[in-house]
């Protein structure tokens, strides 16, 4: 398999520095969607994504229902809280009509829960990402029937699709990454590992394309799109800005700054000059450490401030950073796991349940941590919220 050998270069120099984090989520994931087709060929994959690490939750609430679920209506939707998307058990609920395994839902604010037929499922090798933008009014898919992505607006019901057709299976064939602007003009679309092909941004207004530096994943856009910022979490964290990206034929102005530990990033602050960082200490023995929370310039890399977190529940061990609250706060996403060091034997489960996240509302000038809600989903990647994603 050409592409195979192509990623196994393309990784072998970086296997032995993947961030941890990363491993565990696509050890996860990969083992979740195998098939018999594709096992081999999937399991050297995870192996050289590094994934030697193995995870045991802890015991868990119920995990959401996956069936009984309306179609999202035509128009007339209000805001959302998040979406996740189903997963239906080992053997992924087949011979089962009630669960649609890798389906997305979105969850309104007011609690009301429905199905999105038209979003491409995730199956076996591939992923189909969702993004909401930061007040939750529009959504971005993989549209199947169309072949490429599509914007929608909850309210109004309109539909603006991509000018560029993308076969999910060279497309979609990685973890992939969404981040909707704040109008929905603009789409920005990334994958881990991408497999040759380059990072998109739509501008889906004037049916416009431009490629962008592969592997990063977008963490926040200029109101004008004019500006991306990106983040790149293995083998090395990276920020890297790009402004004038328009015309599609401009070659930009690009900044990027390598910085000298591994970090979990926010999204880009509302302030446009911030982004918020949890330190990630893990290793290969003692794996799910995290250290402090940073504020850093996406230009420089210099940290601006230095603070502890305080407010989490005991036993948390994993951070992730999430939308912006406000100037003053943004969303941590927190799970309790158990972690096991690459020494410990295997684990064999065949998939993980559903995991809980805490959401807290993490104060950037004290530190403070305010818990907020809980989720339901498979895991980080089967969770969206409004808002550019992070990294992880």
């Amino acid at each position: 398999m050409t592409w195979l050998r192509d990623v196994l270069v393309d990784l072998a120099a970086e296997s032995p520095q993947v961030d941890l984090a990363e491993r565990t989520i696509a050890t996860r994931e990969h083992r979740r969607r195998t098939a018999v087709s594709l096992l081999a060929a999937a399991m050297v994959v995870v192996t050289a994504l590094g994934g030697t690490l193995a995870v045991r939750l802890m015991p868990q609430a119920p995990a959401p229902a996956t069936s009984g679920k309306d179609d999202l209506p035509a128009r007339g939707v209000g805001p959302l809280s998040h979406a996740y998307k189903t997963y239906c058990g080992p053997g992924g609920g087949k011979g089962s009509s009630r669960c649609q395994e890798g389906e997305w839902r979105v969850v309104t604010r007011g609690g009301k829960t429905y199905r999105v037929p038209e979003a491409l499922p995730s199956r076996t090798m591939q992923d189909s990402p969702l993004a909401i933008s930061r007040d939750g009014r529009r959504i971005a898919y993989y549209a199947a029937k169309e072949g490429t992505f599509q914007v929608r607006d909850l309210d109004s019901g309109t539909k603006t699709t991509a000018s560029m057709e993308l076969p999910p299976k060279t497309w979609l064939y990685s973890i992939t990454r969404l981040m909707l602007s704040d109008d929905g003009r603009y789409l920005a679309f990334s994958k881990v590992p991408e497999f040759k092909q380059p990072a998109l941004l739509f501008d889906m207004k004037d049916r416009v394309v431009r490629e962008l530096p592969a592997r990063y994943v977008p963490i926040g856009l200029s109101p004008d799109g004019a500006t991306i910022t990106l983040a790149e979490y293995s083998p090395n964290s990276q920020l890297r800005t790009i402004s004038d990206l328009w015309p599609s034929t401009s070659q930009g102005d690009s900044t990027a700054v390598i910085l000298p530990q591994h970090y979990v990033f926010s999204p880009l602050a509302p302030d446009g000059r911030t982004v918020a960082a949890v330190e990630d200490l893990s290793t290969m023995e003692k794996p799910c450490k995290t250290g402090a929370f940073v504020l850093l310039d996406p230009l420089t890399g210099k940290k601006r401030k230095t603070l502890p977190i305080r407010g989490l529940s005991p036993g948390v061990s994993q951070i992730y950073l999430r939308t912006w609250r406000s100037a003053d706060e943004v969303t941590a996403l927190t799970t309790s796991v158990r972690c096991r060091p690459s020494s410990a034997a295997p684990d064999d489960a065949v998939a993980p349940p559903y995991e809980t996240f805490t959401a807290y509302a993490l104060n950037i000038r004290t530190g403070e941590a305010r818990k907020l809600t809980t989720y339901r989903a498979h895991d980080i990647f089967g969770i969206a919220m409004p808002g550019a994603p992070g990294a992880i």
